[in-house]
């Protein structure tokens, strides 16, 4: 499995990624520097959190307009998985890869702690092999209130791309368990053909490898085989 992480300037989270997919896989994924060209051969690519260009003007806005996110988007149209975490995830955003927006969390101020999040889409080849109707896994962000319009909520939700969603131990989705603010609890987004994740929490920094309790094992465990 050749795994891209990708490295922005601000990148924070790339070591985090790069050792828990070198736990899981025992294979090194490759960690691509923003302005280099992704390997030809790449069967994953992810975009790690961080505070990319400094979070200036909106945050993955910069990052967003860069060369290597316009090699991703043309990798996307060929089908390659793509997994964006926090920043990631506004980055996909801001680059027309996932619908809606990431701002600034209702509280305005920033948030770090563990949540429970209940998964919603189980088809999908990042969350098919999540069993557990509610995961905990950490969050670390300022802007991570999910905005959509209606119109388009309306289409997410038809076409099942609502992959988490922010809720209680016993999966109830409610404002008392909602972080940030975001519509409808939504924790993680996919694309309507169901191969991109964008998601707040952090799986990275949620692992057991010796019982293979890693969620990050089961997000990318279908493209494992």
């Amino acid at each position: 499995m050749n795994v891209s992480i990708i490295v922005f300037p601000g990148s924070n989270c790339d070591l985090d990624i790069y050792n828990s997919i070198l736990a899981i896989t025992n294979t090194k994924p490759k960690l691509i520097w923003y302005t280099e060209s992704l390997p030809i051969k790449t069967d994953l690519i992810i975009i790690p959190g961080g505070f990319s260009f400094g979070d200036y003007l909106r945050s993955g806005a910069i990052a967003s307009t860069s060369n290597i996110v316009k090699q991703i988007y043309k990798l996307s149209k060929k089908g390659i998985p793509i997994l964006g975490i926090c920043n990631g995830f506004q980055i996909l955003t801001e680059a027309n890869l996932l619908p809606g927006t990431l701002i600034m969390n209702k509280s305005l101020k920033f948030i770090c702690k563990e949540v429970q999040l209940k998964t919603i889409n189980k088809t999908s080849l990042f969350t098919k092999e999540i069993k557990e109707d509610v995961i905990k896994l950490p969050i670390a962000h300022k802007m991570g209130n999910y905005v959509v319009s209606d119109s388009e909520l309306t289409k997410i939700i038809n076409n099942d791309q609502i992959a988490f969603k922010y809720c209680s131990s016993s999966g109830i989705c409610d404002k008392k368990n909602n972080p940030n603010g975001s519509v409808q609890n939504i924790a993680g987004i996919l694309s309507k053909n169901k191969k991109i994740l964008g998601m707040m929490p952090h799986p990275e920094r949620f692992n057991n490898i010796k019982t293979k309790d890693v969620i990050m094992y089961r997000i990318i465990g279908s493209l494992l085989c």
